[in-house]
């Protein structure tokens, strides 16, 4: 089944999973990216951890309004991006 905030690609769990985990960096950070601004906050945690977002914050492509809101949430959290 495909995941609402992928509504544009034909992937499903299973391959989310697999990129996720993989070592294709780009793929990983368009999907990090895509989940981050289109997923529900309580399902982003479904798939990515705090630290995995810290370790590529700055390479993350985020529009600048929602990487300015995840900057400030992370700040707050003790995480400093």
């Amino acid at each position: 089944m495909r995941p609402y905030f992928i509504w544009d690609y034909d992937l499903n769990e299973k391959q989310l999973h697999s990129i996720l985990h993989g070592n294709n960096e780009t793929e990983k950070l368009w999907l990090m990216t895509r989940i981050m601004t289109h997923a529900k906050f309580e399902d982003i945690w479904k798939y990515l951890k705090v630290e995995d977002i810290v370790k590529v914050f700055k390479k993350l492509r985020l529009p600048p309004k929602i990487k300015q809101n995840w900057q400030y949430t992370l700040n707050i959290w003790g995480y400093h991006v």
